[in-house]
């Protein structure tokens, strides 16, 4: 799919695959008896949540060549993405995620992306500067930084797009993609500098800045050269600094059934306001509501809500059952 000459509004960078959700709550894998598939990899779904909400998105990234692959593109196009910058490796295979499902607030992830995954031997031979360039938001992921050759990969997007253009870092520590957090942090370092705004939780501000207090890693994002810093608070919140605002912005509640997707909801929703040139504290309400509905659904990419349905929970101030 293209966009039929009109630029992107959003192109993300990084992860895609399948995930493999267990249609029984509350059990162990080896217990499971029947699953669910449905678009998974974080930027990806981040994607999805943008399209659902109206703008124009893309994704560079690759899958395998095979019928996993052939899904994450079908279900991709059918969820209205722009998939030009999707490639194919014949080598690797789609990876594959399970989990388990333990609400409210245990969800174990299974990763299957060894010895390494499509999405992570994309290249800065195959860049299409323009795109890079021209889109609106570009958003990638820390987990896009562990291996070569997607590292080089987002440095020579990060360069050519520049510092002035709004680049979004989902500080997406996951430890098991790196030999030390150590590395991670030395990674991060490295984009910082090229980044406009920067959203993570209080554990990957720690591994990106060296700071879990709140208020103390937005000042060290903010200090690193991160226009806007969002760090997630748990039950405390998000906080969200950017220029003279500084707001927190309570939880919605919600009946968890699986949590999985809630941060690339609220993600799909943070570029929204962005787009929309919203205060951040009503970007940060509306993107709370998309990771609470989220939460409260099975599935990732699938549940994302459209405006309407986000509207009605920033409304209501929680989830309806």
């Amino acid at each position: 799919m293209s966009t039929d000459g009109k630029g992107l509004e959003l192109l993300t960078i990084g992860r895609c695959g399948v995930d493999v959700y267990p249609q029984q709550v509350g059990v162990g894998l080896e217990d499971v008896t029947s699953f669910g598939k449905f678009l998974g990899g974080s930027p990806t779904n981040v994607a999805v949540a943008a399209s659902r909400l109206g703008h124009r998105a893309g994704v560079w990234t690759r899958t395998g060549d095979d019928p996993f692959g052939r899904f994450v593109r079908r279900a991709m196009e059918g969820f209205g993405l722009d998939t030009t910058h999707v490639g194919t490796d014949g080598d690797l295979p789609t990876p594959v995620t399970f989990c388990e499902i333990f609400p409210p607030d245990d969800f174990p992830l299974y990763f299957y992306r060894r010895p390494s995954a499509p999405d992570l031997q994309i290249t800065a031979d195959e860049l299409d500067e323009t795109a890079v360039r021209e889109a609106d938001i570009l958003w990638f992921t820390v987990t896009g930084l562990s291996e070569e050759p997607s590292r080089a990969a987002h440095l020579a997007a990060l360069e050519a797009r520049g510092p002035d253009r709004l680049t979004v870092i989902d500080l997406d520590y996951r430890p098991m993609f790196w030999s030390d957090p150590a590395e991670a942090t030395a990674a991060i370092a490295e984009v910082l500098p090229y980044v406009s705004v920067a959203v993570g939780n209080r554990e990957e501000c720690e591994v990106a800045i060296g700071e879990t207090e709140p208020q103390a890693a937005a000042k060290a994002l903010r200090a690193a050269g991160v226009g806007t810093a969002i760090v997630k608070q748990g039950p405390a919140g998000v906080l969200g600094v950017r220029g003279d605002e500084s707001v927190v912005v309570p939880p919605v509640p919600v009946d968890v059934v699986n949590g999985l997707g809630a941060g690339d909801a609220f993600g799909g929703s943070l570029v929204h306001g962005l787009l929309e040139g919203w205060s951040l504290e009503r970007t940060l309400r509306l993107a709370n509501a998309a990771g609470a509905y989220v939460a409260g659904q099975l599935s990732c990419a699938d549940a994302m809500p459209t405006i309407d349905v986000l509207e009605g929970v920033v409304q209501e101030g929680r989830v309806l059952p």
